[in-house]
């Protein structure tokens, strides 16, 4: 393989999928750079510009150039850190994540066309082909924090959640099949009838495969919201993938208007409090019960959406 060959894929691709001809018209009124950063912030959880610079390869300038339009199109809201008073916290307002999920569609909507071109009997090649670039090109590099991926969940991914949460529970924790059922019933409700303003789902994806998830629903409390499933493929643990999870959940709650985010966990999920910890959740109660053929000891933590503001 030559520069040539890559270079002449290259073009190839781009006419294929329609950059060149039609992404005015895909991301109006934004360029494909700006909403490419307002995608991070709906999506990948990047709440400040330092973040966004590095993640995007973006010029300083730039960027505040793009986040100043946001603000005057009353997309972004900007404030100081409480953990780096040197870095501005951005979080998307209800118009921006109207506007982000309205560029999402199109764009999902775009690709779907594209796909639709393709016999089914070719798109499982089309897949191997694609996670075949993907591996040979970062093939001798260690998975990094950027490689992963907040999305939100596909045809597929809820029952993903189930089967996950059952056999790590049961190899790590001993936990039998009432957890399963009780995972299995969440999920359910969840699909069944949920409002996607009020609540959501978040898959963690890393080199094309589903590697964590949380969800973030309304809780029987008023003004309350309850975070549930959070967990990571041990193979994938130490990429920070936990943390991001929790503070999309975070950044989601009180973006929605929630005044609280509550969560019930066990003791022995000692990684899981060390997370809840870090992001400010306080726990509240404690009391010994026998689940899922354990003795085990439930906890209630706690966020004050409002006096965590970042």
């Amino acid at each position: 393989m030559t520069v040539q060959d890559i270079r002449t894929f290259n073009r190839f691709y781009t006419n294929v999928i329609g950059a060149l001809d039609y992404s005015r018209h895909l991301y109006a009124p934004y360029t494909l750079t700006e909403s490419r950063v307002l995608y991070e912030l709906a999506h990948a959880t990047r709440t400040d510009a330092a973040d966004l610079r590095a993640e995007l390869s973006l010029d300083a300038g730039y960027l505040s150039r793009i986040l100043n339009k946001f603000e005057q199109d009353g997309l972004i809201e900007r404030g100081p850190s409480q953990r780096d008073p040197r870095r501005r916290h951005i979080t998307l307002t209800a118009r921006g994540r109207e506007t982000a999920g309205l560029l999402d569609e199109r764009s999902s909507e775009a690709v779907g066309s594209l796909l639709a071109t393709v016999p089914a009997p070719d798109r499982p090649r089309l897949a191997e082909a694609m996670g075949t670039v993907r591996a040979i090109l970062s093939a001798g590099r260690p998975p990094r924090r950027d490689d992963v991926v907040l999305r939100a969940p596909r045809p597929g991914d809820l029952g993903w959640i189930v089967q996950r949460n059952a056999a790590l529970y049961a190899a790590e924790h001993g936990f039998n099949a009432d957890y399963e059922g009780l995972v299995a019933r969440i999920v359910a409700d969840f699909a069944e009838d949920h409002d996607p303003h009020l609540e959501r789902v978040w898959i963690a994806e890393l080199e094309g495969r589903p590697v964590g998830c949380v969800m973030c629903v309304r809780d029987e409390a008023p003004g309350a919201a309850r975070l549930r499933l959070l967990l990571v493929e041990p193979d994938a643990r130490g990429l920070s993938i936990g943390d991001r999870l929790t503070e999309a959940v975070i950044d989601f709650a009180r973006g929605v208007g929630y005044r609280e985010l509550v969560l019930w966990t066990n003791d022995i999920l000692s990684a899981a409090r060390r997370i809840y910890r870090r992001h400010g959740f306080v726990l509240v109660a404690e009391k010994p019960h026998r689940s899922f053929g354990k003795d085990l000891v439930g906890q209630d933590w706690r966020l004050d959406l409002h006096g965590s503001a970042e």
